[in-house]
């Protein structure tokens, strides 16, 4: 087989396309780009299954990122967001943290508040709703039950005699 030139530049060229791409798309995948925005935090005193590279979203609009979630010095969770710079949040915007679907990821879902002035870049959101916990609720349910059925049962074996 001869060696052609102007096959030999297209199969560079079109690895090197190849590879540009798998970089780009690796970068976007892998969460490593940043929105340029401003950061927020907010403290929860639980934050479930919350990830970093969570969505933060006002009304379904995603507006920005979970960039760290660490444990603060009152053992709650601190959690610093990543909003787009142009956004304009009232100080008393509310931060819940919410699940998509059934079984879904969760997402920090931010209300704006109706005060005029506005949350400056590393404000803290003061009002912060941690994820009800299933678990809990239905350790609640089951332990409350239990201990119903006991008495009861308790009750019966000590009129018998």
């Amino acid at each position: 087989m001869q060696a052609s030139p102007s096959r030999d530049l297209a199969v560079g060229l079109f690895v090197v396309l190849g590879l540009g791409a798998l970089a780009y798309l690796s970068l976007r995948v892998g969460g490593l780009s940043t929105n340029g925005g401003f950061e927020l935090h907010a403290t929860f005193k639980q934050i479930g299954g919350l990830a970093e590279r969570s969505p933060v979203v006002i009304a379904g609009v995603k507006v920005g990122t979970v960039t760290k979630i660490e444990l603060s010095k009152n053992l709650d969770a601190s959690v610093t967001l990543d909003v787009d710079k142009g956004l304009q949040l009232p100080i008393d915007t509310a931060a819940s943290i919410r699940t998509a679907g059934l079984l879904g990821n969760q997402f920090i879902e931010l209300e704006p508040g109706a005060e005029d002035e506005l949350l400056k870049p590393g404000g803290e959101i003061a009002i912060a709703n941690s994820p009800l916990s299933i678990e809990k609720l239905v350790g609640t349910l089951v332990h409350n039950a239990g201990l119903d059925s006991s008495s009861s049962s308790g009750s019966t074996e000590g009129s018998s005699k």
